[in-house]
């Protein structure tokens, strides 16, 4: 991937649905985005959608350094059940000169052993998402958000009026506000693969990635 002086460049490594919505929405707002994953089926399904793919074991240090991972702004590692692929991958990167490092975390011993090995940021999730719409830290259609980024964040937000009743493929968030919905959740009922004929209802709580201009003309 040649380097551009207005688009960043990321490599989202690890290519599931935390990674697939990383890796489309920073896409979908202009970046550069090198996906890559050791299952062909995912990379296939991504091939369309992001500037590259490829399918490689990312343990594998010279097909890592082939990637000249040092020329990338950020390198997401998004396999967080996996604790010794994402170890050994941020290891890797490190090594190889990677700029900035984020990676997800399955648990605090899991972010601990990251950030030893070379991670700038860690995240977690799963965690962080309970914890902040449990207090309700902040009112209006965005509940809360964690910073993926210094221009993308995960938010859970409630539906705008107009949005509920609505299916998803009708409200088209992806391509007309970029916005990308990972899950949605109703009380104890969550809904981890929207498809597009989910109806969006008034008590649902979406979790989304999106730009952080997003964000605020949401709240």
């Amino acid at each position: 991937m040649s380097k551009s002086k207005r688009e960043k460049q990321y490599v989202v490594v690890g290519l599931g649905r935390f990674g697939r919505a990383i890796a489309e929405t920073l896409c979908q707002d202009g970046a550069e985005v090198l996906g890559v994953d050791r299952r062909m089926d995912l990379v296939e399904d991504m091939r369309d959608v992001l500037t590259h793919t490829v399918q490689m074991d990312a343990m594998d240090r010279d097909a890592l350094e082939a990637l000249g991972v040092q020329d990338f702004d950020v390198a997401f590692v998004t396999m967080g059940s996996d604790i010794r692929a994402s170890g050994t991958i941020v290891l890797l990167l490190k090594e190889l000169g990677a700029k900035r490092i984020i990676a997800k975390a399955h648990d605090e011993f899991h972010g601990r052993m990251l950030e030893k090995l070379g991670a700038d940021q860690v995240l977690f999730p799963e965690r962080d998402m309970g914890r902040r719409v449990a207090h309700n830290l902040v009112s209006g259609n965005v509940i809360d958000y964690l910073e993926l980024s210094s221009e993308y964040s995960m938010a859970e937000i409630r539906p705008r009026p107009e949005w509920v009743g609505r299916a998803l493929k009708d409200l088209a968030m992806r391509n007309s506000m970029g916005i990308n919905v990972v899950a949605i959740r109703n009380g104890d009922e969550l809904n981890a693969m929207p498809q597009p004929d989910t109806v969006l209802r008034e008590e649902d709580v979406m979790l989304v990635v999106t730009s952080d201009a997003m964000l605020k003309k949401l709240k």
